[in-house]
């Protein structure tokens, strides 16, 4: 079966998805009877083209290496340059839209108004941007039922580890009482640094030398980036109609050594915890910095990995843990969720 795609949005993690298809898609179509073919790509500094009987990835890949620039694909019939995301939304033959544009996170922008324009011209959507979720989750996800298509959003939380997915399907059956989990490898990183003995200030600036925290760490070290996903877990797990307000956020900035040692004489370890606990008709979300037991499984999570822990009436706690940022693995949260698609998982 032929899945045609579009992607909105052609930086890292679309060629990380690129490179996973030109890897894998022979093995896709062997094992699992799906051919992922790529009709359009639109990127706002990148260019944009559309071949509505698919464009060659080896001749895309090499564009990349070489100028950066999509109008360098060679002229051919049928070949459209130049369309803008909207048009390509609309225009195009895709049956899914890989939306993975830089979105505004305060207003979810332009990635809302892609995915609104993918659903009602009857297009699915997978995507790793939060913003959409964390502000429109319920706007969107009705959209997207009325108009019978699918909604696939995997990694806005743990990039390829399935955050969403797992106890979606796997623990189904359960009443989830409390999420809490290191949803930050940043911050992890940076406390893991200091409780070797580095300042906070050296930490972070390693941090940034190793590409793990960004030149304005503020995102991160704030605990906001760790909200949204605090968001969208409550929403989407937990099915709490949760805000961005309603959650208690705090960063690590304010942490020091003599911190890190006072917890590890307590026999505990310092962790930047996302948590949403629901006790009776009440619901309480925070971000913030908490000392941890060392026998939690939380406390034996270091440096840039991610981990989130689901408390069951059932199964008891789960623990889930794995890489949450990187090219590929975020790109195979996109593939992931497109095999879904097809799987009937994701409806």
């Amino acid at each position: 079966m032929t899945h045609k795609i579009a992607f909105i949005g052609f930086g890292g993690v679309g060629q990380g998805l690129l490179d996973i298809l030109l890897n894998k898609g022979r093995n896709l179509a062997n094992n699992l009877g799906l051919d992922i073919e790529v009709v359009a790509i639109s990127d706002l500094k990148k260019g944009s083209i559309y071949h509505p009987d698919g464009l060659d990835l080896q001749r895309i890949a090499a564009i990349m290496d070489e100028s950066g620039q999509l109008e360098d694909y060679p002229e051919e019939d049928g070949l459209i340059k130049g369309w803008d995301s909207l048009t390509t939304i609309e225009k195009s033959n895709a049956d899914t839209i890989v939306e993975i544009t830089y979105t505004d996170v305060q207003t979810g922008q332009p990635a809302i108004n892609h995915c609104k324009a993918a659903f009602e011209n009857g297009k699915n959507v997978v995507m790793s941007n939060k913003g959409p979720v964390a502000i429109a989750y319920d706007e969107l996800s009705e959209l997207a039922k009325d108009r019978g298509v699918s909604w696939g959003f995997e990694g806005t939380v743990m990039s390829g580890t399935p955050a969403l997915r797992m106890p979606l399907i796997s623990l189904t059956g359960n009443e989830i009482q409390e999420i809490r989990g290191i949803l930050n490898g940043t911050t992890n990183y940076i406390l893991t640094k200091m409780e070797e003995g580095m300042t906070y200030e050296a930490a972070l600036k390693q941090a940034q030398d190793l590409g793990y925290a960004e030149a304005d760490p503020t995102s991160d070290v704030e605990g906001y980036d760790a909200l949204y996903k605090v968001v969208i877990l409550a929403n989407v797990i937990m099915g709490i109609p949760l805000t961005k307000e309603d959650v208690l956020c705090k960063g690590i900035s304010s942490l020091t050594i003599d911190d890190v040692h006072e917890a590890k004489q307590e026999n505990k370890r310092w962790k930047m915890l996302g948590r949403i606990t629901r006790q009776d008709d009440q619901v309480y979300a925070s971000v913030k910095p908490e000392k941890v037991d060392m026998t939690d499984p939380l406390a034996g999570v270091q440096g840039a990995i991610n981990a989130t822990t689901y408390e069951c009436d059932l199964s008891g706690p789960i623990t889930l843990m794995g890489a949450g940022a990187g090219i590929i693995e975020t790109g195979y949260s996109l593939l992931i969720d497109i095999i879904n698609m097809e799987r009937k998982v994701i409806q």
